[in-house]
């Protein structure tokens, strides 16, 4: 599941003008009650420029980073043919950020967060040149592209939990549910033309689709560097043990988040079936390249289409309920995805899962930023970057360990039953979330 950009933590901040950095100001930030107002149209949105800046950044980021992972995964199949060597591609990017989820926090909660997704923007740039140059000269080999995975996982481990952090100083509260939604569907467009635009291009080799990432990447970091931001006040604790594990704690104590966040965990392990999407293009629908890149962009399409919805009309009351629900249908629909023998209907199936995966995003990540002080932001966000990246990564890694026991069909077919099993457990281990009503809640 792609992350959502968060929740804002104060009352009509203004946008502020570009010069100047007041990264050093300290504000007043008031805690969201449960009558926060979400009557502001969405064109307010556009008045807000340090939001207009990160939401084009996002767009040209996320759109190369899934052409390169589009790359990265059939290159891989290319050279191995190992549904195995598919999972351990998604491994070795979540790694990292489990490894570095206590200093990533402490990073993002410390330093001006936009200057941090420049910095890693400007990585992946890194990593896109290597492979123009391997591809360039055939030195692409298994372990290169397993190296550039932890490359990139190590990047995306400081990256996320900075981009999410970084949404609520630069929106007010007022414009939650429509600002979430509206950065969803930028997002979500990524994704759906990164994947489609990559499999494409693949045609013409390679190393026209890392070049094409490394311009996107450049695009992006120069965008996010310019965001300006009024900072709440820093940390002034030295690091400490007590320091580094206070997200962790904070999501522990917190019925509502934990249940939030470890949801995305669970329904996704079970569910996700990205990671053989290759298998099923290439042996299955026997579809090639160009049908890899369309359905590895059919759930976003459904993503896209639902933001644009809940931009327009966002989910206000029972919240829980719409969550759990979307959950159940995002089980269902993969569990036809993996029993199709018709490309179209393959199409249809994964349009569903992104349509309620993007309803389960915006909700969990609306509980979560509003239920969290701005101090604790970047430690709860590289906590919330692990289990999301636990859901996709680690669960791309179990989709090939099944895949290659039961078969593709068995691991995708396996992975729905266990989604919705997951939906109903979490009706009864977190009642307090199943039962919430509105997404803004007093502290």
């Amino acid at each position: 599941m792609p992350p959502a950009d968060p929740a804002p933590t104060r009352h009509d901040l203004q946008p502020l003008p570009p010069q100047g950095d007041t990264e050093d100001r300290a504000e007043t930030v008031e805690p969201p009650t449960d009558h926060a107002p979400l009557e502001k149209p969405t064109t307010a949105l556009f008045q807000h420029r340090a939001f207009m800046r990160l939401w084009f950044s996002r767009l040209f980021g996320t759109s190369a980073n899934q052409m390169l992972l589009v790359a990265l995964g059939w290159q891989m199949y290319d050279l191995t043919h190992s549904a195995w060597d598919l999972g351990l591609v998604g491994l070795l990017q979540f790694l990292p950020a489990l490894a570095l989820v206590l200093v990533a926090g402490q990073v993002v909660d410390r330093l001006h967060r936009a200057r941090i997704v420049a910095v890693c923007m400007a990585a992946q740039t890194l990593v896109s040149a290597l492979l123009i140059w391997a591809s360039a000269t055939h030195g692409v080999s298994r372990e290169l592209l397993l190296l550039v995975s932890i490359a990139v996982g190590t990047v995306r481990a400081f990256q996320f939990p900075a981009q999410q952090a970084l949404t609520p100083m630069v929106l007010p509260p007022a414009l939650l549910p429509r600002g979430l939604a509206f950065s969803s569907a930028g997002a979500q467009s990524a994704i759906v033309a990164g994947p489609a635009i990559g499999g494409f291009v693949y045609t013409a080799g390679a190393a026209t689709v890392y070049a094409t990432c490394a311009v996107l990447f450049v695009i992006a970091g120069v965008l996010v560097f310019g965001v300006r931001y009024e900072q709440a006040a820093r940390i002034r604790k030295a690091i400490s043990l007590d320091t580094l594990l206070g997200g962790v704690r904070f999501v522990r104590d917190r019925p509502v988040v934990l249940g939030a966040i470890s949801l995305d965990l669970f329904a996704v392990l079970f569910g996700g079936a990205v990671a053989l999407l290759p298998i099923f293009a290439r042996d299955l629908l026997q579809v090639g390249s160009w049908g890899l890149g369309l359905l590895r962009a059919a759930p976003a399409a459904g993503a896209l289409l639902t933001s644009i919805v809940l931009t327009r009309f966002p989910v206000t009351r029972r919240a829980g309920r719409v969550l759990l629900s979307a959950v159940a249908v995002y089980g269902v629909a993969t569990l036809a995805f993996g029993l199709s023998t018709s490309f179209v209907l393959s199409l249809a199936a994964l349009v569903v899962t992104g349509a309620a995966d993007m309803i389960s995003v915006v909700i969990r990540q609306s509980l979560v930023q509003l239920d969290t002080p701005d101090e604790m932001r970047g430690r709860v966000s590289a906590v919330n970057s692990v289990f999301i990246g636990a859901s996709n990564q680690l669960g791309e890694f179990e989709s090939g360990v099944t895949a290659a026991w039961l078969g593709p069909v068995g691991s995708v077919v396996l992975g729905g039953l266990g989604t919705l099993l997951v939906a109903g457990a979490w009706v009864r281990l977190f009642p307090a979330l199943a039962q919430r009503d509105r997404l803004t809640t007093s502290r």
